[in-house]
């Protein structure tokens, strides 16, 4: 037993490599998480209600095709593995879909409107190729949670490193690189991100392998396997509402953020220090998660990440009353939000493997990448949901881009970015307290039984 905890154990050196295949990949996701809804409505001049349905309609689509390429990755077998090929190979062609999307503003009228709903959809399909293996490897590199803990930081600060590195320069750099042009600055901004992103690929497809191999190998799966592999496990379905409505929250306020601190405050230049604020708290959470671990009770995990956010609505109240424009509070508030969020996306990381081992020790069919397809889902419908909303919401508070806003959308804008996270936040603890079960005895009952079964099979 000694002798396969000490093989399970994972390299420095592998962590390294996985968390710069993490830098790459969201320097490509925090460009359109932070930018796309404000480069459309602000750079491309396409209506915000508009944006906000595209949005919605391509997480639509992921819906089916994400769980698809879970399967596709699942029934994978090459002398690579089944992670890795599909990690080069949506590398490549998510980089091609990222630039066509920061090309819309070269287009005008009704071509506008369609080139940048298929650019949109097709980046979001593509994104699913690369995204789901990449991070379905996790189960398939250590059986222990422990280990797990301790290697889902590294990612998870190198993704926090690329959104507040992202968040903080990318305006300045899209000055810079277009010279008054945000348009050519925006395209040319996206082809250094697609450089990063090409070389962190590699760096995954080279430096990180699997090493426990689970579940019968000559198993493939068919369309019905991922709808029963979906919808029978019971702890897949907790986790998907805890962690959506989670997601939400955070993706609310900071989509608004750009336009609170635009319009409301009146101080563009202030959203950069505020990104990079909660850029850094977010890096703070995720290294300080695994840590927490070992102090805290881990069913009290969840309730520790939901906290911070809903004391940054808190912050943001009490600031909109007493001092609007802030910027140490309106800093405090951000740097709340992501603490919490850092703790809670290598929780909801780790949570997720866990659920992969739970479906295997409860059906005996192991399939890492159908499950970690909806965390991809998760991640992008949370994001698109969050524009929908914020583009029906800047409608109906009359937003209109790039003038002086009347007192009355200003207000809306306040309330909007305060009052609607802390309503999911709500949601998501309620769900976790009612469903959730794997963070106690079940949890250690399906560790054992997975070890066990490394074990007989190393044997």
């Amino acid at each position: 037993m000694s002798e396969q905890v000490a093989e399970d154990k994972i390299s420095l050196g592998t962590k390294v490599s996985y968390g710069l295949g993490a830098l790459g990949k969201d320097f490509a996701y925090s460009i359109t998480a932070t930018f796309l809804m404000f480069y459309y409505t602000d750079v491309a001049g396409i209506s915000a209600a508009f944006v906000g349905t595209l949005f919605l309609v391509a997480r639509v689509i992921d819906a089916f095709t994400d769980p698809i390429m879970g399967m596709i990755v699942d029934n994978t077998r090459s002398r690579f593995g089944k992670f890795r090929p599909w990690i080069l190979i949506g590398t490549i062609v998510n980089s091609f879909t990222l630039l066509a999307v920061f090309y819309t503003h070269s287009f005008t009228g009704t071509t506008l409107y369609v080139y940048a709903a298929l650019t949109y959809i097709l980046w979001g399909v593509t994104y699913t190729i690369m995204d789901i293996p990449f991070w379905s490897m996790i189960p398939a590199l250590s059986a222990r949670r422990v280990e797990r803990e301790k290697l889902v930081v590294w990612p998870r600060t190198f993704a926090s490193i690329a959104g507040l590195i992202m968040g903080g320069t990318g305006l300045y750099l899209v000055a810079e690189l277009g010279d008054g042009d945000q348009g050519l600055g925006f395209f040319l901004l996206s082809v250094l991100v697609v450089i990063s992103f090409v070389l962190s690929g590699f760096i995954t497809f080279f430096k990180v392998k699997e090493k426990v191999v689970l579940g019968n190998q000559m198993e493939k799966f068919s369309i019905v396997d991922v709808k029963n592999i979906i919808f029978s496990n019971d702890q897949l379905k907790a986790l998907i509402g805890s962690i959506l409505t989670f997601s939400m929250a955070a993706h609310l306020v900071g989509g608004f953020a750009i336009y609170y601190f635009t319009y409301a405050i009146g101080r563009g230049d202030l959203f950069p220090i505020f990104a990079a604020v909660s850029g850094a708290a977010e890096i703070a959470g995720v290294l300080i998660f695994p840590w927490l671990c070992r102090y805290l009770p881990r069913h009290l995990m969840w309730y520790v990440a939901a906290f911070f956010p809903a004391l940054a609505c808190l912050i943001l109240f009490v600031t909109g009353i007493f001092s609007p424009e802030s910027v140490w509070l309106a800093g405090l508030a951000g740097a709340a939000l992501r603490f919490g969020t850092g703790i809670g996306n290598g929780l909801g990381t780790v949570m997720l493997a866990d659920v992969v081992d739970y479906g295997h020790y409860r059906s005996g069919q192991r399939s890492e990448s159908i499950i970690f397809s909806v965390q991809t889902m998760l991640v992008k419908f949370a994001g698109a949901f969050a524009g929908f909303f914020i583009g029906m919401g800047l409608t109906l508070i009359g937003y209109v881009p790039n003038v002086e806003q009347s007192d009355e959308t200003i207000f809306g804008l306040r309330a909007l970015m305060i009052g609607s996270p802390i309503i999911f936040i709500a949601i998501s603890v309620w769900v976790y307290k009612s469903y959730y079960r794997l963070n106690g005895s079940l949890r250690e009952e399906v560790e054992e039984s997975m070890t066990s079964m490394q074990i007989k099979g190393d044997a």
